[in-house]
């Protein structure tokens, strides 16, 4: 278990290099797609491979894996409000079955959510507020119908990240809607196996640390400077607590929304209407990572909702640790602090901007 104190500060993205210029004959089309998500392309590759178009759809197509949450969740759920632009829950798991056992040390089995961000798009979509939270943060678990169609009695005191684990995708949804009393609009979720190929598929990601970072634990090894992360540093990277502050878990939150964003302009970065081999390499490994809500669940829903959020730039992002405090009974683990996570989460259900005071966490004074 590790005891939770103050993160690291000071880390930032380095500027990102762009790959090129689009083709001429695909300049037109890159004015309007530039920057957008990997799955727009489909149509250029669908263009310039011809017969092969339908095979290609197909493929990218069957690699989304999805989970009907509307199903599971019922109706005893928060209001939709009219104007609360949408939320998405974003899990990173950390299954150790099949293509991810090589990924982790140890022995331990099953799946945990070892990252969770709740994104908040407000009404007209130019920016984004994202509220990370931190998975030894003791919550409150609803009763939930599992993936083998069991119900699952609630139960108090549960580590956040745990209920993936004991009831999967649905509970993980109705846990957080409950705690916020925020409806989440879609869920994404992205395991480590396809992280890795991704990152490997785009040409790595760039970060910059200001301070050396040895993690015998997640073996991750930088000295302080701007580096260029593979697919399996980058999953060092995301995953260490231990080289970085004393140990915490908010440390890791720290590197991982540092991360996320890197990644995020890289993607923007890339030369995909000049180079469609390119641009299918980088769809198939996306999509290959995805387990989506099942209205998302399709190569066309995706791109629809891409193009959505064409207008949301990763630099105007926000980036938000739910506000936490030591639990009195388990000084190893946090619970949310209050008033502040109230005045968060209602920030973001009303589509409100947050106030800096329900940002202030006890644990690290800011």
């Amino acid at each position: 278990m590790s005891n939770i104190s103050r993160p690291q500060r000071g880390l930032r993205n380095a500027p990102l290099r762009r790959r090129g210029r689009a083709s001429t004959r695909g300049r037109g089309r890159a004015r309007r797609g530039r920057g957008r998500a990997v799955l727009i392309t489909l149509s250029v590759l669908v263009a310039a491979t011809a017969g092969a178009g339908y095979w290609l759809y197909s493929n990218l197509n069957g690699n989304i894996k999805g989970v009907d949450i509307e199903t599971a969740l019922g109706d005893d759920r928060p209001e939709r409000l009219a104007a609360s632009g949408q939320n998405i829950l974003v899990l990173g798991s950390d299954s150790r079955a099949g293509a991810n056992a090589s990924l982790h040390a140890g022995t331990a089995s099953g799946a945990r959510s070892d990252t969770a961000l709740v994104v908040h798009i407000p009404q007209g979509r130019t920016r984004a507020v994202a509220v990370s939270i931190p998975r030894d943060t003791l919550v409150t678990r609803p009763e939930c119908i599992t993936a083998g169609g069991s119900t699952l009695p609630g139960a108090r005191r549960v580590m956040f990240n745990s209920v993936y684990a004991v009831a999967g995708p649905a509970c993980v949804v109705k846990t957080v809607e409950e705690m916020s009393g925020v409806r989440m609009d879609h869920y994404i979720e992205i395991d480590f196996a396809g992280f890795k190929k991704l990152v490997d598929a785009i040409g790595g990601v760039t970060v910059t640390v200001d301070q050396d970072i040895h993690d015998p634990y997640s073996g991750l090894n930088l000295t302080a400077g701007t580096h260029r992360l593979d697919g399996t540093r980058s999953l060092q990277f995301v995953r260490t607590r231990h080289g970085i502050g004393d140990g915490s878990d908010l440390g890791r939150i720290g590197l991982q929304q540092q991360f996320l964003f890197a990644l995020m302009s890289q993607i923007k970065e890339q030369d995909l209407l000049g180079s469609p081999a390119e641009a299918y390499t980088i769809a198939d490994a996306l999509t290959a990572t995805l387990t989506t809500d099942s209205q998302l669940a399709s190569l066309t829903k995706l791109a629809e909702f891409a193009r959505s959020l064409k207008g949301v730039d990763p630099s105007s992002t926000r980036t938000i640790t739910l506000p936490v405090e030591y639990d009195k009974k388990d000084p190893n683990r946090v619970i949310a602090a209050q008033p502040q996570a109230h005045t968060l989460w209602q920030a973001v259900r009303t589509d409100s901007a947050v106030p800096v005071s329900a940002t202030i966490s006890p644990t690290t004074g800011g």
